[in-house]
Parts: C-alpha cells; structure tokens; sequence
C-alpha cells in the first residue's frame, strides 16, 4: 500500500510509519519541517500546517489510505481536518483511519472532534476511527516536569482509575485497521490492560526508578495554570481541564479488549512502559 500518514513526527504517527515500512509499504507523511526528517526509498515527507490545512495535500496523490489525528494544542480539530477528508475523497483514497480520543462519541455534535467524526462517517468513504484512552506516555512528556523537580505527579484526578495506553499499541492498532478491511466503518475504543489510579502510577515509577515519586491532587485551576505557564494556548487548556473533569468522574476507568481484537496482541502493562522509560525520570 501507499499511505499518507498526517503529522508524521508524532508519537503514534511516527510509529506506525516505523511498523508501516517494516511491512514494506510505502508512506508519504507530512510535516512542519519535511527537510528535516529523514527520506528512504519508501518514505518521502512534505510540508503540513495545522493553519493552513490545503498544505500537502498533493501528498495525498495514489494514496491507497490516510492516517489522520486530531493535532495536540489545537481545539479547532474540524477545522483542521475537515479539508483532509475531502481532499481524500477528491483523490480516490480507499479508506480514512482517524484517531480522535476516548469518550467522543458522548460528546454534543456541534463538539469539533465529534463534528469531525460524524463528518467522516457520512462522506462515503471507508473509515475506521480509534479512540485511545489517555496515554502513558504523557507522564515522560507532559507531566515530567513535577516528578523531575519535585518528584510528583501533579493532576486533578482524584482516586479515579483510568486504562492508560501505550502509544505503540495505538500505533499497531492503526496498521491492523490500515492493513485489513475486516473492521472498516466501525469506532473503536482502545485501552490499556488495566485500570490504575494515579497513586498506583506513582509507586509503580517510584518502583521501576528507585525514586519516591508521589501523586498530587490538586485544584482544576491549578492544573490549568501550570498549563499555561508551559506555554498552551488558553482554550486548548480549558479542554485539558474539562477531559480532566472527565477522568476524574470514572469515564475512563473501562478495560477493553479492541487492542486485543484488532492486532492479536495484548496491549502493554504500564510496568513494561515504566520500566522501558525509567532513565526520563531518572534525569
């Protein structure tokens, strides 16, 4: 196959280019900086903006298929990727994989990822949308900054439990829908293989690095404003706090088996993440 995969340089995006050109197929992916990632004979790069959403778009030109996610930071996710799915549809692609979030399928339809998810369900292309739970990987990448200074975990979650997910098997979930049309015009909602509470995340770091990281539950308004104080814009914070709000009623504690049913694989145990990502903590 020839696959567009829309902001390559991502965590799930890039693996699943890594497991797509492993399988021998071919990838055109996008990027804000295409002359900085690395070209092989079957993986070619060119220039995407989340603001100006007809950039690139001749990459999609004999795609076969087309991963597309909603971008981190930005809150206008229809607006983004709307133009995505209709230049697809202008180029003849087969089938549009889309990975939003989990729980969108309860938001209002005027909501801009739910939009997105209804506008792509009605556009007579193939599709299959994926809807990961909260990641693992946001404790190396958006919450290290609490655990490297202060060896804490700062986030308003309460004790709720939630099935955090390993972007790897986002990304392998992505090749098995991309690769077979078994599960095509169908959502999925994609789990880890438990449900832990942000006090179990922390000994099970403090286990895997030898440090005695703690759990902090703080306000909504301070978590927003330590959001803002890392530089994200205002309303993309505001939905942070609102998802937040979410995970810390219960909504995302559910253990599902899709990973499971879509790649024949058990997803990964937030054990195996810690331990694979201890030297981040570790400084």
């Amino acid at each position: 196959m020839k696959v567009f995969v829309y902001g390559g340089t991502g965590l799930v995006s890039g693996g699943l280019i890594e497991l797509l050109l492993k399988k021998g197929h071919h990838v055109t992916a996008g990027s804000r900086n295409p002359s900085a990632q690395k070209k092989t004979d079957r993986l070619e790069w060119v220039q995407t903006d989340a603001f100006k959403p007809e950039l690139g778009q001749d990459g999609l030109k004999g795609a076969d298929a087309v991963f597309l996610f909603s971008p981190p930071g930005y809150t206008n996710q229809y607006d983004i990727l709307k133009p995505w799915i209709d230049s697809a549809k202008k180029h003849g692609v087969k089938k549009v994989v889309l990975m939003t979030a989990m729980g969108v399928d309860s938001a209002p339809p005027e909501a801009p990822m739910r939009k997105l998810e209804l506008y792509l369900e009605s556009s007579g292309l193939k599709y299959v949308i994926l809807r990961p739970n909260w990641f693992m990987q946001n404790f190396h990448t958006f919450w290290i900054s609490g655990i490297l200074k202060d060896k804490k975990i700062y986030f308003p979650g309460g004790d709720a439990k939630t099935s955090f997910i390993h972007s790897h098997d986002i990304s392998a979930s992505a090749l098995a829908v991309l690769e077979s049309d078994t599960f095509n015009n169908s959502a999925y909602n994609l789990t880890g293989k438990e449900a832990l509470t942000h006090s179990e995340v922390a000994k099970i770091l403090s286990s895997a690095t030898g440090l005695g990281i703690e759990y902090a539950d703080i306000t909504p308004e301070a978590f927003k404003s330590g959001l803002l104080s890392a530089g994200l814009p205002e309303d993309y914070s505001d939905f942070l706090v609102m998802i937040a709000g979410a995970l810390k009623a219960g909504y995302s504690s559910a253990v599902l088996d899709n990973v499971q049913k879509l790649t024949g694989k058990a997803p990964l145990s937030f054990e195996e993440y810690a331990k694979e990502n201890k030297a981040k903590w570790q400084g």
